[in-house]
């Protein structure tokens, strides 16, 4: 359950109307009270030094309505303004990264600022009478009302301001990269001492995952966890399938993880046990497992390593040809790389208190996560050589940084076949020697002791 309302919260609080509808709420709350304050006369127009508004009926309906129709106006501008820069951001860094641009705090406040201030002007409107000599202007509620005009003029200069900054390939590229060690300091805990190569799950397993594979064949039976529709898994309940597993004596194999698609039929699970169970507690494993339309980066660590690959692909086009903007992406790269080297993957097989294995999972691995980020980026590069500079300086980098001989071995294999890479290529004897040059640095640092 705390798996399924951790996805639902991060699909509504990154949506485009999540901060905007909060702000309309508020805004009608502060509306009902501002006019209730002035209909119990708390704050009298003396009281603050002529300040407050203390015009009539017809002046207050005429500020109120103006400031209504502007705010309604500038809110479509706005509008119009951030589907402009979704569909530049589309073109020009890729469709996955729309989801950035959409979940962006700054444009949901500023189209919330325009629609609340509209809201709250009409709801202040439908107070202001004057019905048969007797008259009710809410002073304090208009004042507020201009006060809340002034404000959402420096939030369309903040908003400008925004739009252009945040379409800078750097800014995006950094905020990626943000959103990347973020979700990785969120899957993977830290070390915790120089030394600890384990995994918390279960020693002796390392960093790669314990390799010891539990007896199968002393569980009768099994069965296949079939998935109930198509889609990507977004989320699994672990913890979910390690209590059902426990309280029923099953051994679960899972035979997918999040960001992987599936099919309906297509199989979740394979699920050992000593008699069939239920149909309830079949049911109660297929909704460990939160399938959707599209990838999420809740749990899925590969996610925010596509968005870098795909500016970066994207950059190297020969359409684009912005060789600057994948080198940036490289450097990021290696940077969430070596940032992942001292952190603790997720181990294979995970045991209850009885310490009897009761989960099988196929983690994330340092080699796999370094191959995804990099194999793409090496095979369009081929030819590039500032771009294969950089590669192999980002390679040195990780290597500086890696912990085991695993994850060296893995560096090596990247080096390596960037090396290949270039083989055959008819380069300037100046430019082999440079690369020549970083490609024995990065197996300098490499090398297994």
């Amino acid at each position: 359950m705390k798996t399924r309302l951790l996805n639902l919260w991060e699909s509504v609080s990154t949506s485009f109307w999540f901060i905007p509808t909060l702000m309309v709420s508020a805004a009608i709350v502060l509306s009902l009270v501002m006019v209730n304050l002035d209909q119990r006369d708390v704050i009298q127009p003396e009281d603050v030094f002529g300040v407050l508004y203390q015009g009539g009926s017809e002046g207050s309906r005429y500020i109120l309505s103006t400031i209504a129709g502007s705010m309604i106006t500038i809110a479509g501008v706005v509008f119009s303004i951030t589907i402009v820069a979704l569909t530049l951001a589309s073109s020009q860094y890729g469709p996955h990264l729309l989801r950035n641009f959409i979940k962006d705090k700054g444009n949901q406040v500023v189209l919330g600022t325009f629609i609340a201030t509209f809201i709250y002007c009409l709801f202040t409107l439908r107070a202001v009478r004057d019905n048969d000599g007797v008259q009710f202007v809410p002073e304090l509620s208009v004042t507020v009302a201009l006060g809340l005009a002034v404000v959402n003029v420096g939030v369309l200069i903040y908003f400008i301001h925004h739009v252009s900054v945040s379409l800078g390939a750097d800014t995006v590229i950094a905020r990626v990269h943000g959103d990347l060690l973020a979700y990785l300091s969120k899957f993977f805990p830290e070390h915790d001492s120089e030394k600890e190569t384990v995994s918390d799950e279960r020693p002796p397993g390392n960093v790669e995952g314990n390799t010891q594979v539990p007896d199968m064949h002393s569980y009768p039976c099994r069965f296949r966890l079939a998935a109930p529709c198509d889609g990507y898994v977004q989320a699994v309940d672990y913890g979910g399938i390690m209590e059902i597993a426990t309280s029923e004596d099953l051994l679960v194999n899972c035979t997918t993880r999040p960001g992987k698609l599936v099919v309906t039929g297509g199989s979740l699970a394979e699920v050992y046990c000593r008699q069939l169970p239920t149909g309830d507690v079949r049911a109660a494993l297929i909704r460990t497992h939160i399938i959707g339309s599209v990838r999420t980066p809740e749990q899925d660590a590969e996610f925010s390593f596509n968005q870098l690959v795909e500016i970066a692909l994207r950059a190297l086009s020969p359409g684009i040809n912005d060789p600057n903007t994948a080198m940036a992406c490289i450097d990021w790269l290696g940077a969430a790389l070596c940032f992942l080297c001292g952190r603790r993957l997720h181990a294979s097989i995970v045991y209850d208190d009885d310490d009897v294995p009761r989960l099988i999972r196929h983690p994330h691995t340092f080699g796999g996560l370094l191959e995804m980020a990099f194999n793409q980026i090496r095979q369009n590069c081929r030819g590039n050589v500032s771009v294969t500079i950089r590669l192999l300086e980002a390679l040195t980098q990780i290597a500086i940084h890696a912990r085991t001989d695993e994850q060296k071995k893995c560096v090596m294999r990247q080096t390596t076949m960037v090396w290949q890479g270039i083989a055959g290529l008819e380069l300037n004897d100046n430019d082999l020697r440079d690369i020549r040059i970083r490609y024995d640095k990065a197996l300098k640092h490499v090398a297994i002791h």
